[in-house]
């Protein structure tokens, strides 16, 4: 499967299903989200999202490509939700139906 849509640290697949709805797969590596917190943030976030868009009938993986932890803020800080909110938004805009915002 070939990436769909890049941002600094998602990458967006797609592939068609055959079915009426879309599908959504996440993956977040221990490696690049060391501290489970961080990984059920970036998973929540995403699922949250995927679920507000109006989607066409695929299956998507949305999959974290490079580190989201830093020493210097808590790894559910609103700051780092905002910034993977707002690059996640990029990546479903991009597949929306109907591109209104979310």
């Amino acid at each position: 499967m070939r990436p769909v849509q890049r941002t600094a640290h998602f990458v967006l697949y797609a592939r068609s299903n055959g079915l009426l709805h879309a599908r959504l797969g996440v993956v977040v590596a221990k490696r690049l989200a060391p501290r489970a917190v961080t990984r059920n943030t970036v998973k929540r976030v995403t699922r949250e999202l995927f679920r507000l868009a109006e989607l066409p009938a695929m299956d998507f993986v949305v999959r974290l490509a490079s580190s989201v932890n830093n020493r210097a803020g808590a790894a559910s800080s609103t700051a780092l939700r905002k910034s993977l909110r707002q690059e996640l938004l990029v990546l479903f805009q991009s597949q929306c139906v109907s591109k209104a915002p979310l």
